[in-house]
């Protein structure tokens, strides 16, 4: 899946779980953490993949 795919997602889970938990947060607020989480994640796996190339080297 693209990022924005997971983005938009995200960003959906963290509006609807505000909504479900009584605390409801604008689209805006929910796109910009869901922003952070996927950008956090990518380079996650970033620093991943590298540590794999360099213990296979």
């Amino acid at each position: 899946m693209s990022l924005a795919v997971w983005w938009l997602l995200l960003a959906l889970v963290l509006w609807l779980l505000g909504k479900a938990l009584g605390q409801p947060a604008s689209a805006v607020q929910c796109a910009a953490s869901a922003a952070f989480l996927v950008a956090l994640g990518e380079a996650g796996d970033g620093v991943r993949r590298r540590w794999r190339s360099r213990k296979e080297s």
